[in-house]
C-alpha cells in the first residue's frame, strides 16, 4: 500500500487483508477511529502518544491576489488543522530514509 494518496478504502482493504477481519468490521474500526479524532480534536489540542499531535489554527480574515489576473478578494476567515508528529514517528522515519 505504497501510494502518495490514499482512501479510506484502501485503509480498509489493508486491515481486512493484514487481521483477517471482514471488510465491514474493519471500516467500522476506521470509522471509529476517525470519529475519535474528530470529537476530541473539536474540544481542544489532541495527542495521540508516540504518534503526533493534532492542533486547531485559527486564521483571520485577509485579502488574496490572484497572481495571473492580479484581481484582490476576500478570504474569509476560518479553521485549519495543523499535525505535529512525535519525536519516536520521525526517528522511525529518518531510519527508513
Amino acid at each position: 500500500m505504497l501510494k502518495n494518496k490514499i482512501k479510506k478504502i484502501d485503509l480498509v482493504n489493508s486491515l481486512s487483508s493484514s487481521t483477517g477481519y471482514s471488510k465491514v468490521f474493519s471500516n467500522k474500526v476506521i470509522s471509529d477511529l476517525i470519529n475519535i479524532i474528530i470529537q476530541n480534536i473539536k474540544h481542544d489540542n489532541f495527542k495521540l502518544k508516540n504518534i503526533g499531535s493534532f492542533k486547531i489554527i485559527r486564521k483571520k480574515e485577509r485579502i488574496g491576489r490572484n497572481p495571473i489576473t492580479k484581481e484582490e478578494f476576500k478570504v474569509s476567515s476560518r479553521k485549519s488543522l495543523s499535525f505535529k508528529a512525535s519525536k519516536k514517528i520521525l526517528l522511525k522515519l529518518d531510519k527508513l530514509l
